[in-house]
């Protein structure tokens, strides 16, 4: 994929993450669009160590799969380490 179909996805990926994941997280849309990169190359890693697939092309559902399930777990494991406790 080029440079400019990796920001479509990273950008469509994070913000489906973040729809799914609602929550008081940092960062506008470069932020966003590095979350969904970073998870489409989590989402690789899991898919190829885990469930034995690799990326496909940019039109492939799988491919959109992982990236939204990568940036998934960015997400889970940012508000794990960096979740500030509501009891004061």
């Amino acid at each position: 994929m080029g440079v400019i179909a990796w920001i479509v996805l990273g950008l469509v990926a994070g913000v489906i993450a973040k729809a799914l994941m609602p929550g008081k997280d940092p960062g506008g849309c470069i932020i966003t669009i590095l979350l969904g990169i970073g998870g489409a190359f989590v989402g690789g890693w899991v898919g190829k160590t885990v469930f034995h697939v690799q990326l496909g092309t940019f039109f492939d559902l799988r491919t959109w799969g992982l990236a939204v399930l990568g940036a998934l777990i960015i997400l889970i494991v940012y508000r794990l380490l960096f979740h500030r406790s509501r009891r004061d």
